[in-house]
Parts: C-alpha cells; sequence; structure tokens
C-alpha cells in the first residue's frame, strides 16, 4: 500500500481564516441599499481579506454590497456562491 501524498501549496493564504469565537458573533448583515432592510447572514470564517457567509433563506443577494461585522461596514463583493454559501472579498 503507498501513503497518499497530498498536493503541494502554490500560493500561501495572505490573510489567515478564522472561524467566529465565543468573542465575535457568528452573524453578520448585508447592507443592500439605504432604505432596504438589512439581511442578516451566519459567518462562517472571517479574514481581513473576505468571508464565507451562510444565506440560507435570504433569497437572492447582489453581486456588491456593504458587510457589517463586529462593527465595522465594508464594501464588499461576490467571488463564488455553492448553494446557501457565498465567498466575499473586501
Amino acid at each position: 500500500m503507498t501513503k497518499r501524498q497530498s498536493p503541494e501549496i502554490t500560493q500561501p493564504r495572505l490573510y489567515k481564516r478564522i472561524a467566529p469565537s465565543g468573542l465575535m458573533s457568528r452573524t453578520g448583515q448585508i447592507i443592500v441599499g439605504p432604505k432596504v432592510p438589512a439581511l442578516t447572514c451566519r459567518v462562517i470564517d472571517y479574514s481581513a481579506g473576505g468571508a464565507c457567509l451562510d444565506i440560507h433563506g435570504l433569497g437572492a443577494v447582489p453581486d456588491r454590497f456593504e458587510f457589517l461585522y463586529g462593527g465595522v461596514r465594508k464594501k464588499s463583493h461576490i467571488v463564488w456562491r455553492r448553494g446557501i454559501r457565498i465567498g466575499v472579498a473586501f
């Protein structure tokens, strides 16, 4: 039997990703417009450059929006979508 080797990582991550801990909220808000109510989403992981969000039950989320998390509001855009999860970059 041969041991299966993992592929080499060609580029290291620019930012360390973290899962929200007890010190940070597990929910964030997606702000689409000034007169539209904010949508609440679940934060799966978060870094200085982006986040993975669970948007179950929110319907269509636009490609660009503002993301409010931990008291910080960031202009964001979606970089990938997989089912109920989206990846956003700041």
